[in-house]
């Protein structure tokens, strides 16, 4: 069901909301879900669930919804590789009350789980490359392949980079907590990233800032010229206020695609398409026309 279509002007640019729809399963009941992640083509979708926080995967062109694992996977602790797969962490609190977390890696096609690094005290954190996926955890480093390709994630106030096998480091902005939320453009020439107390700030892949496009969170690549974040405002208790915006990478121009009373948040961009959900955890598809 398509609730709204809506012009919004400003400056020299307009974006159009042409739809926004329930996310529905294969049985048109409407999906519910936490921290969506598309794939590059818009086609599978990443979500976890409202209940348990485990994961799963929902073929956006049938409604298929298939489970990724039962097990608990925190926030953004998932991601697509370039080579289609699927690399996460699931993490579990052991006999002596410290949390392990265990990379793994599912093959959609196969429909196989495989583990890649054991359980463990301390930071794994999944890495989406152009050409497959990597782990970072205390013992090491696992990739996909000797060649992943480009890749860009976070360490505290430190961005990596990964180009053509060549690992960059840059702390281009003072953070006092730290960066979170890195990406690379479609193109692979930029970087997106939010660093505590600046907001998002966009680099190059020599650790240039080419832009600061202001304090919201959970940035996205819309295109190579725009990104979606979130807008959130809270009571330092919960959240009063949640909505999604689209920013020109270059900084010069930005738009509301909801309204602050909507209580959007999390959005995520693939083949054209915007998912987010509500704090509600109510799964929305959404598709919008820019004008240049």
């Amino acid at each position: 069901m398509t609730l709204v279509a809506m012009m919004l002007p400003v400056m020299a640019q307009q974006v159009e909301v042409t739809s926004v729809t329930r996310l529905l399963g294969h049985d048109q009941v409407p999906l519910r879900g936490f921290y969506p992640v598309l794939n590059p083509t818009g086609d599978r979708l990443l979500y976890q669930t409202a209940e348990s926080s485990g994961m799963e995967m929902c073929d956006m062109t049938t409604g298929h919804v298939a489970t990724i694992t039962t097990d608990y996977v925190a926030g953004n602790d998932a991601c697509w590789g370039g080579d289609g797969k699927i690399y996460f962490v699931t993490q579990q609190v052991g006999d002596d009350h410290l949390v392990y977390r265990t990379g793994q890696c599912f093959d959609v096609e196969m429909g196989q789980c495989h583990r890649l690094a054991e359980p463990q005290h301390g930071a794994v954190r999944a890495v989406s490359a152009t050409r497959g996926g990597a782990l970072r955890a205390p013992t090491g480093t696992y990739r996909s392949s000797a060649d992943i390709g480009n890749a860009a994630w976070t360490q505290g106030n430190r961005l990596h980079v990964m180009v053509n096998g060549e690992e960059r480091v840059f702390s281009p902005v003072d953070s006092w907590a730290g960066y979170l939320w890195a990406s690379l453009s479609p193109d692979g020439r930029r970087v997106a990233f939010f660093a505590a107390g600046k907001g998002i700030v966009v680099i190059d892949l020599r650790g240039q800032v080419t832009a600061m496009l202001g304090n919201y969170e959970m940035p996205c690549w819309f295109d190579n010229d725009h990104l979606v974040a979130q807008n959130a405002k809270d009571d330092g208790h919960q959240f009063v206020s949640s909505q999604l915006v689209l920013l020109r990478a270059d900084g010069s121009w930005q738009a509301e695609l909801t309204k602050p009373e909507s209580m959007t948040m999390q959005p995520t961009c693939g083949g054209g398409k915007i998912v987010y959900t509500t704090i509600d955890g109510l799964l929305h598809v959404m598709k919008i026309n820019i004008d240049q």
